[in-house]
């Protein structure tokens, strides 16, 4: 595969965060049941995620996914517990997974007590006995799919701006305490985003116009301008975020 970056990326534009969420869980659907092998896909949290989830929870979507083949991780999660209002794991749990037929051994979600650096390498152990290997291969995708959605302050997971996160280079999970919002965090690194099929972008709402827009333009600023994958990359988005009048 072709690396791509994400001023290369194809973006949609779709009508509200409603369309996005339904364009997603059809692609997702799509490239589920269309892989041979176990399909791994990283979760994100976030608004827009949630919208999904609802979908693909509901009987007529649940009763055609082929959740004995899909593994399911996080990109990131804060490090509270899972009954916190604050925990990806937790509304992934309540919104999508408590409903659906899905083995509760293809669930993966991150650690969320002890130490956080530990935590960190302790999952990241469990992403390389699933992987097969102790080092990423071009060739060889960790990720299926990694769903990613965009902050205003340009962080993408819990890649936040200024911290020492950002210029990991070998680890695929790390800790990251934000200076500008709530909760030590455990998010995969770029090099472990980097090895995907697709990278799913999934960005909605006024609030996110300005934050695109130099993201796209690859301002190094932003830390979801380094996103990188050996995939493909797409941004999906709506008119709001997009900058773009409704119908």
């Amino acid at each position: 595969m072709n690396g791509h970056d994400v001023m290369s990326a194809q973006e949609v534009v779709l009508e509200n965060a409603d369309a996005v969420a339904r364009h997603v869980a059809a692609f997702l659907l799509e490239k589920a049941c269309e892989a041979r092998r176990t399909f791994r896909i990283a979760l994100s949290g976030g608004s827009t995620p949630k919208k999904l989830y609802t979908l693909m929870a509901a009987p007529s979507y649940a009763s055609l996914f082929p959740w004995k083949k899909v593994q399911f991780f996080f990109g990131d999660d804060r490090f509270v517990p899972a009954d916190s209002p604050d925990s990806n794991r937790g509304m992934a749990q309540d919104i999508l997974f408590s409903k659906v037929k899905v083995p509760a051994a293809n669930i993966h979600p991150m650690p969320d007590r002890g130490d956080p650096d530990e935590a960190a390498r302790a999952y990241e152990a469990e992403l390389k006995k699933v992987y097969g290997a102790d080092r990423l291969m071009p060739n060889k995708p960790l990720f299926d799919m990694v769903l990613l959605g965009l902050g205003e302050n340009g962080h993408t997971a819990s890649l936040f701006p200024r911290q020492p996160v950002l210029e990991e280079k070998t680890r695929w999970v790390a800790p990251c305490v934000p200076d500008d919002a709530p909760h030590t965090r455990l998010t995969l690194t770029y090099p472990a985003i980097a090895s995907s099929r697709y990278v799913l972008f999934l960005v909605t709402g006024t609030s996110k116009t300005e934050v695109l827009e130099r993201v796209r333009a690859g301002d190094p600023a932003e830390p979801a301008s380094r996103i990188r994958s050996d995939g493909q990359i797409e941004w999906i988005v709506d008119r709001q975020a997009a900058g773009q009048p409704q119908e």
